[in-house]
This record gives C-alpha cells, sequence and structure tokens, in this order.
C-alpha cells in the first residue's frame, strides 16, 4: 500500500523545506504531513512504523539545518488548529504542541501571568521548546511545565504529570515522538509591569542577535559556565566565512547563511568552529541545532 493512501488530503511529497527553516537552506522532504486532529497524526504514525519510515517532526524550523540533499520519510507539521489552541484559565495556560511560543507567552502576560516572559524572543513552537527545554538567563521553560500530552512512537497518546518530567540544560525527558499539548502553572502579577519588563527584555535580546531579515541560526549549547559565542569570540572567528555561511559579527553563536549560501557551506564552518574553539580553548563546543 502506498504510504499515502488515506492519507492525501494532508500528506504531499517532494515539497521544499528550505522556506520552513530560518536557515533558508536544505533539500525537500521526501513526504510532510500536516494532519488535521490527533487521530489523523496517530494512524499515520501507525502506518510509518508499520512500514519503517522514518517520522520526524518539523516546528518553527528556528532550530534545524536540512541538508542539501534533502530529507527521506515522514516529515510532520503541527499546523492545524487542533495543535496550536492556547487557553488561559485562572493561574493555568494550555497551549498546543503547535501553537507559538510567542502566542503563549503574549496569552500569558496580558492577563497577568508571569514566568513565561523571560523566554521572549526565542522562536519556536511550545513542543519545541519542551523538547529542548528553551530557556534564557531568566530561567526555562521545565520550570513552569505541570503536565503535557505526548503521542509515542507506536502511535499512543500518554499525558506526562510533573512528577514525571525532567528538565536539564537545553534537554528533558519529553523525548516521544510528539508533544501535542502542555500545562502550565505561573504565577499572578501586573499585566502593565509586566509587559513593561517583557518589552525591555525583547530589546534587550534582539539588540544582540542578527538582523530579522538574516536566515540565520543558535548552533552551540553553553558548555556548563561559560557562553559558547564568548569562547567563538575569543577563538578570533567572529565574522569567520565558509562559502556563503559566515558567524555572526553581532552575536558570535549564530551563524547567518548568506545569498548564495548552502547547508553544506553551514555544515563545514560548524566543523571549523569547533575544531578552532577546542585547539585554541581546549573546550569542546556540543551543537544545539538539530542536522537532518
Amino acid at each position: 500500500m502506498p504510504l499515502e493512501t488515506g492519507f492525501e488530503h494532508f500528506v504531499r511529497s517532494g515539497v521544499p523545506l528550505a522556506p520552513l527553516t530560518w536557515f533558508h537552506l536544505g533539500g525537500p522532504a521526501e513526504y510532510i504531513a500536516e494532519p488535521t486532529s490527533i487521530d489523523e497524526f496517530a494512524a499515520l504514525v501507525v502506518r510509518c512504523r508499520d512500514e519503517a519510515v522514518q517520522l520526524r517532526l518539523l516546528g518553527g524550523g528556528s532550530n534545524v539545518l536540512v541538508r542539501d540533499e534533502g530529507v527521506l520519510g515522514m516529515t510532520v507539521r503541527l499546523t492545524a488548529p487542533a495543535f496550536q489552541d492556547i487557553k488561559v484559565e485562572k493561574n493555568r495556560v494550555r497551549a498546543g504542541g503547535g501553537a507559538k511560543l510567542g502566542h503563549a507567552i503574549s496569552s500569558a502576560v496580558r492577563v497577568g501571568l508571569s514566568g513565561l516572559e523571560t523566554l521572549v524572543g526565542i522562536p519556536g513552537t511550545i513542543g519545541g521548546a519542551l523538547h529542548g527545554n528553551a530557556g534564557s538567563r531568566g530561567g526555562d521553560i521545565g520550570q513552569w511545565t505541570d503536565k503535557a500530552t505526548v503521542l509515542t512512537r507506536n502511535g499512543d497518546v500518554i499525558q506526562r504529570n510533573r512528577g514525571d518530567l525532567v528538565f536539564g540544560y537545553r534537554e528533558s525527558s519529553l523525548d516521544e515522538l510528539a508533544i501535542l499539548d502542555a500545562e502550565f502553572e505561573l504565577e499572578t502579577e501586573d499585566p502593565v509591569e509586566l509587559t513593561k519588563r517583557m518589552q525591555q527584555q525583547w530589546i534587550i535580546k534582539k539588540a544582540s542577535q542578527p538582523l530579522a531579515h538574516q536566515s540565520a541560526g543558535c548552533i552551540f549549547k553553553n558548555p556548563r559556565g561559560m557562553s559558547a559565542a564568548i569562547l567563538i569570540e575569543q577563538a578570533g572567528l567572529k565574522g569567520t566565512r565558509v562559502g556563503g555561511a559566515e558567524v555572526s559579527d553581532r552575536h558570535a553563536n549564530f551563524i547567518v547563511a548568506n545569498e548564495g549560501a548552502t547547508a553544506q557551506d553551514v555544515l563545514k564552518l560548524i566543523d571549523q568552529v569547533r575544531s578552532r574553539v577546542a585547539e585554541r580553548l581546549g573546550v569542546e563546543l556540543e551543537t544545539e541545532i538539530d542536522i537532518w
């Protein structure tokens, strides 16, 4: 049975992935699916399992570099309303795994719920943020997470409660196939003051990152007690180029894909930065970005 049989209304083949990522690089997906319900998603997972087809999730595309040759198997995007709903009740926010993190933050701040505002400016979806425990100097998303609903690689829907969840630096125990939704328990605060503080954090963060029109991504995790950006700068690598890929002169832990860049350029530059920092400073950098 062809993989898309029965799923024709939400599965396509040969779809370019470059426009769906922040780098705007890379080849097409063999198949791409945008299910409209949890039931459709679960059925697709079972089909892919039975057919031994690799399945992966693409969220906001801010943390993914797609290789130039593209990606085999099934790529899933949770773009339907069923996965993007955000609800606020008392001091709790429930958000779908496909909802944008920024939208969840705004929804909380608007009604005077604090905690998530320290994550302002971090791109991507709720699911991606939870999977990698997105955070900043003010804290991480894991500390506010009370529960999450996940879809396993066997197509089962399971709820993970606070006691089941473990969050570390840029990682979490939410390593199932997909995070369908999550609930956050927040603190109450004056919405006006909260909005002002969030706006200030946004301005500071954006001032230090590549310009909005640039295709860029944050590359390395911060080693314990150190800043990857400072290490890269100390190694004299700001502005280093490989083909069309360049270490950002605004923030050294970002690589900018200039016009004509390829994913291979970025990969070569990542390797060059990693080896130069290890050679000059004795620190092994670990990539934060997912390379497909």
